[in-house]
């Protein structure tokens, strides 16, 4: 499984890096503005701060919701940088932009994901990458983690090539069940991803391997 971080904070994405496990980075207008990044050219540079960062990709998303204003902003932000991945809504144009930038070999991450049958539809427009929101599924009452399931049933039965790329991480046992039905890669907090390190019992362990050590002495 790869592991993306779900941020625009730039000191985040390095401690995340440094651990040496991360993968990738997605993150969106909503997170642009936690960190205080707005305009245009500010967003566009910080995109290119954060690919010169990490080594894996980015998914930098599309502000319009017109097939138009989709390709437009998706080929400036697509140019910006190799590691560049054009984050696109589920919607009827983004299918259709999606579509587009396959046939131009830009890569593509179709975001807002609720349902087995819209994962199909990017799928078919030959999405790089599909997100579906498990977090905002539980907000609901909804089982996120039987929607990845049901994905990966469809898409393993047809060979597509979309990775599956499970959004709206709230908690490392949101990793640990996306692991193990077979999602290709989890966007989430650095916080939910350190959490899978610890363990009170390891904790406990290491307590003790210290305190005979030091008898020993």
């Amino acid at each position: 499984m790869k592991f993306f971080i779900d941020t625009a904070n730039l000191d985040q994405i390095k401690e995340a890096q440094a651990l040496g496990i991360l993968d990738g980075v997605t993150t969106n207008p909503s997170l642009m503005a936690k960190e205080g990044i707005s305009g245009d050219e500010k967003v566009k540079q910080h995109y290119i701060d954060i690919c010169n960062i990490v080594d894996g990709d980015v998914s930098a998303e599309v502000i319009s919701t017109d097939f138009e204003g989709m390709v437009r902003e998706g080929e400036e932000l697509a140019a910006l940088h190799e590691q560049i991945v054009v984050k696109v809504p589920m919607i009827m144009d983004g299918i259709k932009a999606i579509k587009y930038f396959s046939s131009k070999g830009i890569r593509t991450n179709c975001t807002l994901i609720f349902s087995p049958g819209q994962a199909l539809l990017a799928a078919k427009a030959g999405a790089s990458y599909i997100s579906p929101f498990l977090g905002r599924l539980d907000d609901i009452s909804t089982d996120g983690i039987a929607l990845i399931y049901e994905i990966r049933t469809i898409f393993d039965n047809y060979l597509f090539e979309t990775e599956i790329l499970a959004a709206s991480i709230r908690h490392p046992m949101h990793i640990v069940d996306c692991a193990k039905i077979g999602a290709d890669i989890m966007t989430g907090p650095l916080s939910a991803i350190t959490a899978l390190a610890k363990h009170p019992l390891t904790d406990i362990g290491l307590e003790k391997f210290l305190a005979d050590h030091a008898k020993n002495k």
